[in-house]
């Protein structure tokens, strides 16, 4: 460290940003780089006591033993799944993440994928640029006097609720704390997962990627649904059981689905990958899942890309370097733990 000043590597980081981020966390070293934080790279942080990262770095046991002098990973993200929380704890590294930068992007994404389904604008786009301008086909509904169910009522799901509200959709929404007084505010209703199933013609999930939620939604839950239903995820891919997702659509029990994320994107996003010698089954397998919900016309698929917009990546920036400077200062705020 330069001067005995912390040194600070940023991965998964984009030119602004690393601008940006300077302005803010003067008077430490930062090196800064594009690629996620991997074993291949991680001697570039071996002097760190502070590295930041996105959701394609995972941290574990073997990256972090790379990393002797960590002391916080820093996520630029609300969920850290990507990060191993036990061995953090085990080796004594502070973690922090960014809990309320986007619940608004976040929500209006999710209308973006419930319209494109509800008006079936992907298929008109597609079929007016090639110039036909017919109407077949076409005919889409209305969200207004539709159920929307919500699972999960945190900072997004709410914000998804009272957009809802101004469509005129009824609401039904479920979670593991219920706040009554918000309901009660923003009309809705709390009702058990497999009511909230039975009853919405459309279901959006809101919920962090945790071992009670790990395909959540899943063949039997999916059974469970009103038949023409839309599920909508802009939460974590493994929430969902694609093999169930898949059964679900060929079945006709889904009209269609809207995805920000999939059960192993890593795999289909860098598809280079899968030509590894020692490639795990589970990561093909994941890819050709990924392919089969890629071809077909009743699902929307977005690139992780609900949290893109530029005043919540400002905001994501702005909290991630309040965490590194708290934490370095002795006053450390938004951290999670095992």
């Amino acid at each position: 460290m330069e001067n005995n000043r912390p040194l600070v590597v940023c991965f998964e980081i984009e030119d602004w940003e690393e601008v940006y981020l300077r302005d803010r966390l003067t008077g430490f070293n930062m090196i800064a780089t594009a690629e996620p934080l991997t074993t291949g790279n991680a001697d570039l942080a071996a002097g760190a006591a502070v590295v930041s990262i996105f959701i394609h770095s995972h941290l574990n046991s073997e990256v972090m033993g790379h990393l002797p002098s960590l002391r916080l990973i820093a996520t630029r993200s609300t969920g850290y799944d990507h990060v191993d929380l036990t061995v953090c704890d085990e080796r004594g590294v502070a973690v922090c993440n960014v809990p309320t930068y986007g619940e608004n992007t976040v929500a209006e994404h999710t209308y973006g994928l419930i319209l494109a389904l509800s008006r079936k604008i992907h298929h008109a786009y597609v079929r007016t640029v090639r110039g036909d301008f017919s109407l077949e086909g076409l005919r889409g509904f209305d969200l207004k006097g539709r159920t929307l169910g919500v699972v999960g009522t945190g900072h997004i799901g709410l914000h998804v609720i009272r957009i809802g509200n101004g469509f005129g959709m009824r609401v039904l929404a479920c979670d593991v704390s219920e706040q009554p007084l918000l309901a009660e505010l923003l009309g809705f209703h709390y009702v058990p997962l497999d009511q909230l199933l039975r009853e919405s013609d459309i279901v959006t999930l809101h919920v962090p990627l945790l071992p009670s939620t790990t395909h959540l939604i899943n063949r039997e839950r999916l059974a469970l649904m009103k038949r023409g239903c839309i599920l909508i995820n802009t939460s974590r891919g493994a929430i969902v059981d694609t093999d169930a997702l898949l059964w679900a659509l060929d079945e006709g029990i889904l009209a269609g689905a809207g995805l920000d994320v999939l059960e192993g994107e890593e795999s289909i996003a860098e598809e280079r990958q899968l030509l590894r010698e020692d490639v795990a089954r589970e990561e093909l397998i994941a890819a050709v899942r990924g392919h089969l919900l890629l071809r077909r016309d009743n699902v929307v698929i977005t690139p992780h890309n609900a949290f893109n917009s530029d005043e919540a990546l400002h905001r994501i920036l702005d909290t991630t370097a309040a965490n590194v400077r708290g934490f370095l200062e002795e006053r450390p705020i938004n951290l999670v733990g095992a």
